[in-house]
């Protein structure tokens, strides 16, 4: 009986020690925009292998509106460190600080960087009733028109909204913005003919130019893409300089310790580098971005720098 008892808590000893350590309390990924949509989509895809990672229940909490800067200011405020992450995107941190004449936050200084997730290629999308199958005839087409043509987007401060913007300022068109909430209304009303085109990321957009219900025009990216293998880039067909992408961090509250955000930071680039993740980002048509917290800060200081100049040469403002 005591050998049996002995060789009983030598097992149970055994099997605590080689378990990951489980943390009770889950961790909050905050993310700024409605389920269902390519951010949202990221995020669980991402948060589900991230959990095995950390051996730690990760819970994905919609909190969509203003451009993401509900959802940025609950978890710049937030004190529960460790516990609290962020879906950090292209309007998050690099547009907002511009589009806002005043922000309850700083994206700057009450965020820190953890890594970044992914990046989404845009591409230039027209209803199926828009007579053009490649830029050159949608530049002659868009030229023809006496009133000029209106472009439908995200959101006004959206990646869609300013790339289209800056694809204005490269080619001298005369475009009218059309914002919504979202991009699958936007894209309802491209389907239906309401407006003409819009700029689209590649998880919102793909279904869509797959299924034949619009025409994928050209990829704002340097390359083509895997999921659209027959679409060219905007640079193949004589526009170069053009390249756009919505892409996402993950951040959490500036206080977070530094311990704390290098463990995140390992979880994060082990599911970005899994098989796992890497086929729902192949699905969704992303691109996976595994690196530190100082690449992420990088990456988005050059983005902050480039969109910020744009914003103000343009006088563009969401309020």
């Amino acid at each position: 009986m005591k050998i049996t008892s002995r060789i009983l808590a030598l097992a149970l000893s055994f099997t605590a020690f080689a378990a990951p350590a489980q943390n009770s309390k889950p961790i909050e990924w905050v993310v700024g925009y409605a389920a269902g949509g390519g951010s949202d989509s990221v995020a669980r895809a991402t948060a589900e292998t991230m959990s095995k990672n950390l051996g730690q229940t990760i819970i994905i909490n919609n909190k969509p509106g203003a451009a993401t800067n509900i959802a940025a200011d609950y978890v710049a405020r937030a004190k529960d460190y460790g516990h609290v992450m962020l879906t950090a995107d292209f309007a998050t941190l690099a547009a907002n600080p511009f589009l806002f004449s005043k922000l309850s936050y700083n994206a700057e200084k009450d965020l820190a960087p953890v890594g970044m997730l992914a990046r989404f290629p845009l591409v230039l999308v027209v209803g199926a009733n828009v007579p053009v199958n490649n830029f050159k005839e949608f530049l002659a087409w868009a030229k023809a028109q006496p009133n000029g043509i209106n472009y439908a987007s995200a959101g006004a401060g959206s990646p869609h909204h300013l790339a289209t913007e800056l694809l204005r300022e490269k080619t001298g068109l005369k475009m009218t913005h059309v914002a919504y909430r979202g991009a699958a209304p936007a894209l309802q009303d491209i389907l239906g003919g309401v407006v003409p085109f819009m700029l689209v990321d590649t998880a919102s957009g793909n279904q869509f130019v797959l299924a034949g219900k619009v025409k994928a025009i050209a990829v704002a990216s340097t390359q083509r893409i895997a999921t659209l293998p027959e679409v060219p880039t905007f640079a193949e067909q004589g526009l170069t300089g053009f390249e756009a992408y919505a892409w996402q961090g993950l951040s959490v509250p500036a206080g977070t310790p530094p311990e704390i955000i290098t463990k995140l930071n390992r979880a994060l680039v082990e599911a970005l580098n899994s098989t796992t993740v890497k086929a729902r980002y192949q699905a969704l048509g992303v691109e996976g971005l595994p690196g530190t917290p100082a690449q992420m800060a990088s990456y988005v200081k050059s983005e902050r720098e480039r969109w910020g100049r744009l914003i103000r040469d343009n006088g563009i403002k969401v309020d």
